[in-house]
């Protein structure tokens, strides 16, 4: 069986995303659910890596394999970079992925500058605590009106020039490509060599890493 790297999430999309854009890598990628609950990691960073590396070290502490955490969020110029490392409780406890799209239009009702930007940090982290970090940021501007089906949080207002489309119109490999956290992945995948040899290096003796080849 090929070792094990815990995404420290359970939000589905985000662990399809990840699982499709780590496809053919010789690891078998789990996420939060399918593990006991463990207690809730508090986001109370100021930044992106901040968080990301929060809730990978506790993740690997807590479970005693590598976990890859990212945190992201859509920053908004106009808005003095709001929701930014809020993105994910913008509004509020208990709003829909809609719901936070339409306050985040409201938001913005009367605005010219409707620049916009998805930045990604993730974080690999190993039970001991040294991890490894990659970042990724995709620029568009904000739609009038959220638009398609695909993907999750704000893709259906995030949009997307070069291709013409919101996020949400866009197919997960067409996403994977352009999107923030798929840049950030492309810089693991470039190097997913080496990030084996480092994490081999940081994992117990007799732990499933070390036979990775």
């Amino acid at each position: 069986m090929p070792p094990i790297i815990v995404l420290a999430t359970r939000n589905p999309g985000k662990t399809a995303e990840i699982r499709s854009l780590l496809a053919g890598f010789p690891v078998d990628v789990r996420d939060l659910t399918d593990f006991g609950p463990i207690p809730e990691v508090e986001e109370d960073g100021a930044t992106f890596e901040e968080n990301a590396y929060k809730k990978a070290s506790f993740t690997a502490r807590v479970l005693g394999f590598p976990a890859l955490s990212d945190d992201s969020g859509l920053c908004v110029p106009a808005l003095d970079g709001a929701p930014g490392v809020h993105s994910a409780r913008y509004g509020g406890p208990g709003l829909s992925d809609a719901d936070r799209c339409r306050r985040l239009l409201d938001a913005m009702r009367g605005r010219d500058d409707r620049r916009a930007a998805f930045e990604c940090v993730l974080s690999l982290a190993v039970p001991s605590g040294p991890a490894l970090t990659y970042e990724g940021r995709c620029e568009g501007v904000l739609a009038e009106a959220p638009s398609g089906a695909n993907g999750f949080g704000y893709d259906p207002v995030f949009f997307y020039p070069p291709l013409g489309r919101t996020f949400a119109e866009l197919a997960r490999d067409e996403k994977g490509r352009v999107s923030h956290r798929g840049r950030a992945l492309a810089e693991l995948r470039a190097e997913f060599d080496k990030v084996i040899v480092w994490t081999r290096r940081h994992m117990p003796p007799g732990d499933p890493w070390g036979q990775v080849e």
